[in-house]
């Protein structure tokens, strides 16, 4: 990937192809800090071609609140970039392409207030995340608007997955929605693997 010069966010990969973390740098003073979240020119010149079209923002009041695993299918599926507005969250991404050599698998990485870490999670994968202290907020953009009839989920604790929460002995808070999502196995994914797209 190419890293354009005097870039104003590191750009890490992950095990899954496509998933990217980004770094803003902060530039802070007695007064607090600034972060540049997002810039389209400086992504583009990294070759992140993202046209965003809507802003969620969502608040969980307790710890071990999880939401997910969600995505939505084609002809309205959404490119996500996520960030934690307050508080602490483990964000996690499972590779849903079929034909991929890491379908299924899952990645997994704290976002906070304080460390300032996005999690860029194209297409194609499906998408969660467990609070890990009290009052935190997401928010996210998504390239393509909220469509309920294509929304989809994978159930967040599928043994077939494996995903570690990080939650401990903490219950997971659950909509009634999400705790009775099906597993993976079986799962007629609606994405297909292209490879180094």
């Amino acid at each position: 990937m190419k890293h354009p010069k005097g870039c104003p966010l590191k750009i890490e990969t992950t095990p899954l192809e496509g998933l990217l973390i980004l770094t803003p740098n902060r530039f802070g003073d007695h007064r607090g800090f600034f972060e540049e979240t997002w810039n389209r020119e400086v992504l583009t010149e990294a070759g992140i071609t993202l046209d965003f079209v809507q802003d969620n923002h969502s608040l969980s009041e307790a710890i071990g609140t999880v939401r997910g695993l969600h995505f939505q299918a084609p002809p309205t599926a959404q490119d996500k970039l996520v960030r934690c507005g307050r508080g602490a969250l483990f964000d996690v991404a499972v590779d849903i392409r079929r034909g991929s050599p890491t379908y299924g698998k899952w990645f997994g990485t704290e976002l906070s207030f304080a460390n300032g870490r996005q999690l860029l999670v194209p297409a194609g994968f499906a998408h969660g995340f467990a609070t890990l202290e009290k009052d935190t907020e997401i928010v996210y953009k998504c390239s393509d608007y909220y469509a309920p009839q294509s929304e989809g989920a994978l159930l967040w604790n599928d043994p077939a997955i494996g995903i570690d929460w990080g939650l401990g002995d903490t219950p997971a808070v659950l909509s009634d929605k999400d705790a009775i999502a099906q597993g993976i196995n079986g799962f007629e994914s609606p994405f297909t693997y292209e490879g180094d797209a």
